[in-house]
């Protein structure tokens, strides 16, 4: 295992900027992103904002002027004291808070982890919640560790055919340029556990990303002394088939628990973060086991201290195998299980209409003392998709809660934004949840708020140039490619933004339905709208392709004018240009099938009002004044009746209120009521939607309750 990138060239005055670099919570530190700005901006832009990467390639002049220069060292000061606080405080809300008595660490399991585009371990929305949760943890101080998949080859990079067909590229990662080293047993050891799979014992080493007060551990099986196959189990996130999967999942949940107790740490609640992680339990249970516990009194004591989380309201997103894939697979993991085989199974037994299988989601809500979804209108999903679970129950009093999801406001909020709240909204860093606070925004003034919305969408705009400029002398693309990316987007109009996952429930190109009608709408020759899409379809999901395809294409037609824009390789990166940039974020589910959605809290919280389908998150949202809900007045049986009912909604909007209200400028050209509606989508999202108020939520209802349960036990 290589050793945590060093920088030995630094001045001994700059030294702590290796610190700094190695410690992920400078993403949402702003002093240290200003001084690593400061050190050299144009490798800053150039390595995508990556300061490891930026020290490891910075010239030994630029370092010695820098060392030099006093302007440039107040603000390494300043961001050295900054880290140094969070490090070495002792006095967070956590501290205050817990009135458990226990000093046990929390433990969150997920597949994946959005923390920054340098550590490409994620693929979507549930990634950039688990990494978000990870933050705010910090931020407030708790006891918390996470545990993940390394993936030496990360997520796919996208490149689109001259055809718009989405094609895959995966290359081996360079850690060297990410901020991660090995994790470190408590006698100074690196660590390497072994996990039984099959017939075989598979090596797992695991390495550590530092988060401020928290922790994130990953677990990697590319090790010399594991064969081939082993050495590819965690080498991409997602991939292979369901052989691959399950194995990778007995991997996360046993390994994730075995890596805790040879790094010498003592959870007190194990929090699984969709069922890829209910694995975790049948390694618990099996250490009860070895204590002497009968197999039910092993289940109610990990029951005590585990909780679940479900993020996916379509069944056949949950993750289910067929009982023999999963007796081979855990051939090895039975041990001490010995007659208690069939119990074990049986947790995870469920029937969804097609067939009895093992059911990943079954197991954590059968093996938790607490399941919860992450928006209310999700929890009505949940509770009424999984009833069979509890028997004798109705799905209004079934055991599933709600913790709506919520976005890390220092990680999402615009740099530039941030200054105009730390000028009106006095204290909103230190306490983000409070809806009082907020009040503040209606105090700025309305050309004051435009100017920003301006200036932040030229920011955006000069991305997609320079993007563009880059694929152009870098990758030769043809001319096509250049406009389909967006150089030909007037940065003065109203421009809608749509970046998610590309997938048939989400309707990627539902705006697309009438052609003819939309053409009309972008096309207007006083109030021009244009459209960015972006997002990546998973590489077995062949209609997310033709989808996507469908976009792309829609940006080559010269019917629309060069109104349409597709951006490539959607990741951490260009999702804060685009929730920060956009005049309008737009998402349109299959209802009910958006569990939550967190890129229109992220555009809302950047003053981007939201345009939704009443799913997930807006639900609760939506308040008549903060953004516009896309309502057909009706349902409909036939999906193709509703997407058409749907698009129409969507149309009238634009045409009758979105557009006219964006256009419809006083004399000094600021459009009043559209800066109102902004800053309505501030005042009420930001608060409401935030980490801060989602973390304290699971603190008080999930994570307290099981940790006084852990220490009665």
């Amino acid at each position: 295992m290589e050793r945590r990138s060093a920088f030995p060239n630094l001045p001994d005055r700059l030294a702590r900027l290796g610190d700094l670099a190695n410690d992920l919570c400078w993403t949402w530190q702003d002093e240290a992103r200003n001084a690593y700005r400061r050190l050299d901006y144009p490798l800053w832009r150039s390595t995508d904002h990556n300061p490891v990467q930026m020290l490891h390639q910075i010239a030994p002049e630029r370092l010695s002027k820098v060392a030099a220069d006093p302007a440039f060292l107040r603000l390494y000061d300043r961001a050295v004291a900054a880290y140094d606080k969070v490090k070495l405080s002792k006095d967070t809300w956590w501290s205050r808070a817990n009135d458990s008595g226990s000093t046990k660490t929390i433990a969150y399991f997920s597949a994946e982890f959005a923390l920054h585009q340098s550590l490409p371990i994620y693929a979507g929305g549930l990634g950039v919640l688990a990494g978000d949760h990870c933050k705010e943890a910090s931020d407030l101080g708790l006891p918390f560790v996470a545990i993940g998949f390394m993936y030496p080859q990360g997520y796919f990079h996208q490149k689109v055919s001259a055809e718009g067909w989405q094609e895959e590229v995966y290359e081996k990662l360079d850690w060297r340029d990410a901020p991660i080293g090995p994790a470190h047993t408590p006698d100074g050891a690196e660590c390497v556990i072994a996990v039984p799979l099959g017939n075989r014992t598979v090596l797992v080493s695991v390495w550590e990303v530092k988060l401020g007060r928290a922790r994130l551990f990953l677990l990697d099986t590319d090790l010399e002394e594991n064969a081939p196959w082993d050495r590819e189990l965690s080498a991409r996130l997602y991939g292979g088939d369901r052989e691959t999967r399950v194995q990778q999942e007995i991997i996360l949940g046993i390994g994730g628990v075995r890596a805790l107790r040879a790094l010498g740490i003592d959870a007190g609640v194990y929090h699984l973060n969709e069922g890829h992680a209910a694995f975790v339990v049948l390694q618990r249970i099996r250490e009860f086991l070895e204590q002497g516990r009968t197999f039910d009194d092993a289940l109610d004591e990990v029951r005590k201290s585990t909780v679940f989380t479900t993020h996916t309201p379509v069944p056949a997103g949950h993750d289910a195998f067929p009982f023999h894939m999963v007796e081979t697979h855990l051939a090895g993991c039975w041990g001490s299980l010995g007659d208690h085989r069939e119990d074990f199974l049986a947790l995870g037994r469920y029937d969804n209409g097609s067939g009895t299988l093992f059911n990943m989601t079954a197991l954590a809500v059968r093996s938790s003392s607490s399941t919860n979804a992450v928006s209310e209108l999700h929890g009505k999903v949940t509770r009424e998709m999984w009833a069979p679970i509890w028997p004798g129950t109705t799905p209004e009093t079934a055991p599933v809660t709600a913790v709506t999801n919520g976005v890390h406001m220092p990680t999402w909020i615009a740099a530039d934004l941030k200054k105009l709240f730390d000028k009106y909204v006095s204290g909103w860093r230190e306490a983000t949840e409070d809806e009082s606070l907020w009040n503040g925004i209606l105090d700025v003034p309305d050309d004051e708020m435009w100017a920003m919305r301006q200036q932040l969408r030229a920011y955006l705009f000069a991305f997609i140039r320079e993007r563009m400029r880059e694929r152009w002398t870098s990758e030769r693309v043809t001319p096509p490619r250049v406009v389909a990316g967006g150089t030909l987007l007037d940065p003065t109009a109203l421009t809608i933004g749509f970046a998610r996952r590309f997938t048939a429930y989400k309707r990627p190109d539902l705006i697309f339905r009438n052609p003819e009608r939309l053409a009309k709408i972008l096309n207007h020759p006083r109030r021009p709208v244009q459209l960015v899409f972006a997002g990546k379809a998973h590489p077995m999901d062949d209609g997310g392709k033709h989808a996507l395809q469908h976009v792309y294409r829609q940006a080559l037609d010269p019917a629309f004018g060069g109104r349409v824009a597709f951006v490539d390789d959607y990741d951490l990166h260009v999702a804060h240009y685009l929730v920060q940039g956009c005049d309008v974020w737009l998402n349109n589910p299959r209802k009910p099938m958006e569990a939550s959605g967190t890129s229109g809290m992220k555009a809302s919280a950047n003053g981007v009002p939201h345009m939704s389908i009443g799913d997930g998150w807006w639900a609760e949202g939506f308040t008549g004044a903060n953004g516009w809900l896309i309502d057909p007045k009706g349902t409909h049986a036939d999906q193709a009746a509703q997407d058409t009912a749907d698009a129409n909604a969507l149309y009238d909007l634009l045409e009758h209120d979105l557009v006219p209200t964006f256009y419809d400028r006083d004399d000094k050209d600021v459009p009043v009521a559209w800066v109102a509606k902004v800053k309505e989508a501030i005042r009420t999202v930001a608060p409401r939607f935030s980490t801060r108020r989602m973390v304290k939520e699971y603190v008080q209802k999930v994570y307290l309750p099981a940790l006084r349960s852990s220490a009665k036990a």
